[in-house]
């Protein structure tokens, strides 16, 4: 597996794995997240044009998408918790699999960790894989983010904080 910026040209089937990660949801009890057709044509050509998108490729096989970036997220800036420290961050967002193949979410998390080592991302209360996924790749739960339109998000953060409070105990 390797990591890749996406091509307007891939547009078309990245949409179509956000769709069928917006099944996926809706068929495991996450109807909420996503809907409304999120993320759609608009935000994903967007994310490709800031060379924000991001692909987990297997040679001609998409077998994953996100969106990372490093800098301010504005959405983190207030929390009903607490952020492991207040350094430069990676965010990550937006993530899907193209198929459920195992290792497809760590190999995104951890190529991101590696550009970064300071990584924040947020999901949905009732999408139970993706805590799942970020508690097993190293992600500690921080508290509660709020989006634009006030919705909730549970925040998750990894950073070598962690890993030497991990080391300690």
């Amino acid at each position: 597996m390797n990591i890749v910026s996406a091509t307007a040209a891939q547009l078309p089937r990245i949409l179509e794995i956000y769709a069928n990660a917006r099944a996926y949801m809706r068929a495991h009890g996450n109807a909420e997240q996503w809907s409304g057709g999120y993320p759609g044509e608009e935000v994903v050509s967007r994310d490709i044009a800031q060379g924000n998108c991001y692909l987990c490729m297997e040679g001609e096989e998409i077998l994953g998408v996100f969106c990372y970036f490093e800098g301010e997220d504005p959405t983190y800036g207030r929390i009903d918790g607490a952020w492991q420290n207040d350094r430069p961050y990676g965010v990550i967002h937006r993530i899907a699999v193209a198929a459920h193949r195992r290792g497809v979410a760590s190999f995104c998390f951890d190529a991101c960790y590696a550009r970064c080592g300071n990584l924040k991302i947020d999901t949905h209360r009732d999408n139970f894989p993706m805590q799942r996924s970020l508690e097993k790749n190293g992600f500690v739960y921080c508290g509660i983010i709020y989006l634009q339109n006030g919705d909730e998000r549970m925040a998750y953060q990894r950073c070598e904080d962690q890993k030497r409070e991990e080391a300690t105990t």
